[in-house]
């Protein structure tokens, strides 16, 4: 799962034409005037490539570029069941940053979680890393669909193999 970011994916379209078929893309706007033409450009790469596309934080974009879903950040992760109730056939996904939030997420509607940091990461929101072995422990002591980002790349996601996650999201080593 690729997450854009305005500075260590500046070519979002590119980045999201290499993926193979079944990834996604978590397209964060974060406010951009062009959030709408970029989004455009990935659903048609998306719908183009057969991956999954998701807006982050903004239901209201995910629709006006015909997105698959919605990606919530942990502080509006409540706001999945109203989302889901809005648009049914939506993928929703929610950042966890430990097991509480994580359940909560799901309680509230989430398909499912990204878990971060699982390693030391650049992104200046980045918390302690969980480690793959704190990882797992969240993992299998919730029993909940969950992927793996921060400090993601070729070199660290070897090291979460038996963790229990169901994929990898990454920033910079996708971009």
């Amino acid at each position: 799962m690729l997450f854009t970011d305005p500075e260590r994916t500046p070519d979002p379209e590119a980045a999201a034409d290499r993926l193979p078929r079944g990834a996604g893309v978590v397209y964060r706007a974060f406010g951009a005037p062009d959030a709408v033409a970029r989004g455009r450009r990935l659903a048609a790469i998306a719908r183009r490539r057969g991956l999954v596309l998701l807006a982050g934080a903004d239901p209201e974009l995910a629709r006006r570029i015909g997105a698959d879903g919605v990606h919530l950040p942990e502080r509006l992760a409540a706001r999945a069941g109203a989302v889901r109730r809005a648009r049914p056939g939506w993928i929703v996904t929610a950042a966890a940053h430990g097991l509480p939030a994580a359940r909560r997420a799901l309680a509230a509607g989430a398909d499912a979680v990204v878990l971060s940091p699982a390693f030391p990461s650049r992104s200046p929101s980045a918390g302690r890393p969980l480690g793959p072995l704190r990882l797992a422990a969240l993992v299998r002591g919730g029993a909940f669909p969950a992927y793996a980002l921060g400090g993601v790349s070729e070199r660290t996601a070897a090291r979460l193999l038996g963790t229990g996650v169901v994929g990898l999201a990454a920033v910079a080593a996708l971009a």
